[in-house]
């Protein structure tokens, strides 16, 4: 029996004699850390003690009580049995177990000891102001790789979800030899995380790795929290931030890529038949029916995107009939690129300290100092483990750097993962059969290092080493990118600028 706190019955489910199953609790609060509002008491008809499923259960519905009543060989209640959870960080564990009592000789008021269990995780997160506007996320990475390039990587999953405006109020490591292929991380540790979603009043569960659609079932089956992986995480980033049409083109179809395999026929309630005058059978399931719209809609994004391309080929062509060579700035997300190109060429394209602030290309005029003119690009940064589906999408984008005279690699010199950016860019500009172009590497941010001495034992004396934000440091570069850019032209069929 599933009872809410204001006394009224939600459901009475009946089971076998060794088990019950319990719904998805609809009653459950907004909030995702708070208890769920209801209490569930049953029967043991063997005996047995509250059993270590019945916990699972108490801990991960986040029931206010779990009652269990040992039934007798006559079929007589024996005692009622109940446990609740406690608030955490001391030694008593999870939860605790009331003293055993007769079903017909209770005297507490099951109403004040919820309240006061409620009382004391809210005492734990009272330092805490919480935005219900905003998701409250614990960040989860379960990783067999070494501690170091683990942590790097977490790390990098808290910046994606501060791009994102979520409050991450807490983050967990797991280091396993194998991936648990069912729940990614061990039950414990799972157990730990729910405690510490009831502790801090978390509503979501972002997992660094890409969860197939079995495992964020079986999570969910665990948990009330929205769960949802790292590329979910990245594909929102770009859904918020693309800003023109073939950018949310580009991203509405990796979205529903991503979607398709994971649709869900759990729900049979949902099914509903669609045959009209004339229809044999029973006609499509609603999830038939979204897997084909879903299709139907890739199919017309597909078209777009290849007008969108065509526009793009032409406007290319364009600007090739004008003899101005093609400078493209390329790099991992954050590096630095859409600060230098304000800085080149006095604009004033939005620039932050965020992952991602830049998602569609942005081409503007440069002139070297000897008066050379140049079209310098930004494009979308690139990321560790970027999910296919999207890079795919933003091929048409990236078209772009086919048509560059010089790639200008910029990396983030402060950051202590750069040689790894370094080559996840290498990687993927081979991926993309860009590995014939003339690269010019730039080490950007040197004004983040504590010593501007400290570049030079990075990266060499004869490294281009800058700040973006200071444009005297750019000198070096554009005689390097000029020089590269002049050979190239000799070599084309560009005109020759006197220099």
């Amino acid at each position: 029996m599933l009872v809410h706190r204001s006394g009224k019955i939600e459901m009475i489910i009946v089971g076998s004699h060794s088990q019950i199953m319990i719904p998805q609790l609809g009653m459950g609060r907004a909030s995702g850390g708070r208890l769920s509002g209801v209490r569930l008491i049953h029967t043991h008809l063997g005996g047995e003690d509250i059993s270590d499923e019945d916990l699972m259960d108490l801990l991960f519905l986040r029931l206010d009580l779990l009652s269990m009543i040992k039934v007798n060989p006559d079929g007589l209640p024996e005692n009622m049995y109940t446990a609740h959870l406690l608030s955490g960080g001391d030694d008593r564990g999870n939860w605790t177990f009331l003293p055993p009592v007769h079903p017909a000789n209770q005297n507490d008021s099951a109403e004040e000891l919820i309240a006061a269990i409620e009382a004391e995780f809210a005492a734990k997160r009272a330092g805490s102001k919480v935005d219900t506007k905003q998701d409250r996320a614990i960040l989860v990475s379960v990783a067999t790789e070494p501690k170091i390039q683990a942590e790097e990587s977490l790390a990098e999953l808290v910046e994606l979800a501060l791009s994102d405006n979520v409050i991450v109020l807490d983050s967990v490591l797991q280091r396993r030899r194998k991936i648990n292929p069912r729940l990614i991380l061990g039950k414990g540790k799972l157990t730990e995380i729910m405690i510490k979603a009831l502790q801090l009043d978390a509503n979501l569960l972002i997992f660094n790795q890409e969860l197939n659609p079995s495992q964020i079932r079986s999570i969910t089956d665990f948990s009330d929290l929205r769960v949802i992986d790292r590329t979910q995480l990245i594909l929102d980033i770009f859904a918020h931030r693309a800003m023109s049409r073939e950018g949310k083109l580009q991203v509405e179809m990796a979205q529903l890529k991503y979607m398709l395999p994971r649709l869900s026929s759990r729900d049979d309630a949902l099914s509903r038949l669609t045959g009209g005058i004339g229809a044999r059978g029973p006609g499509e399931t609603k999830l038939e029916i979204d897997r084909r719209r879903i299709n139907d809609r890739l199919a017309r994004l597909a078209k777009e995107l290849k007008k969108v391309s065509k526009e793009r080929y032409r406007r290319r062509a364009k600007r090739r009939k004008k003899d101005l060579p093609v400078l493209s700035l390329v790099g991992y997300t954050n590096a630095g690129k859409s600060t230098l190109l304000n800085t080149l060429t006095n604009s004033d394209i939005i620039a932050e300290n965020k992952l991602f602030a830049t998602l569609d290309p942005t081409s503007r005029r440069l002139r070297f100092p000897t008066d050379m003119e140049v079209i310098l690009t930004d494009t979308v940064g690139f990321i560790k483990d970027l999910p296919g589906d999207l890079l795919q999408a933003f091929m048409a984008t990236l078209e772009e750097l086919k048509e560059a005279d010089l790639l200008v690699h910029v990396v983030d010199i402060s950051n202590p993962s750069f040689r790894q950016q370094m080559q996840v860019v290498d990687d993927l500009l081979a991926e993309l059969d860009l590995g014939d172009l003339p690269v010019l590497k730039l080490y950007n941010k040197i004004d983040l290092l504590d010593d501007a001495r400290q570049a030079s034992q990075l990266v060499g004396n004869n490294a281009l080493v800058v700040s973006a934000v200071n444009r005297k440091t750019l000198k070096l570069f554009l005689n390097e990118a000029e020089k590269i850019i002049g050979k190239r032209i000799g070599s084309t069929s560009w005109t020759q600028i006197e220099a």
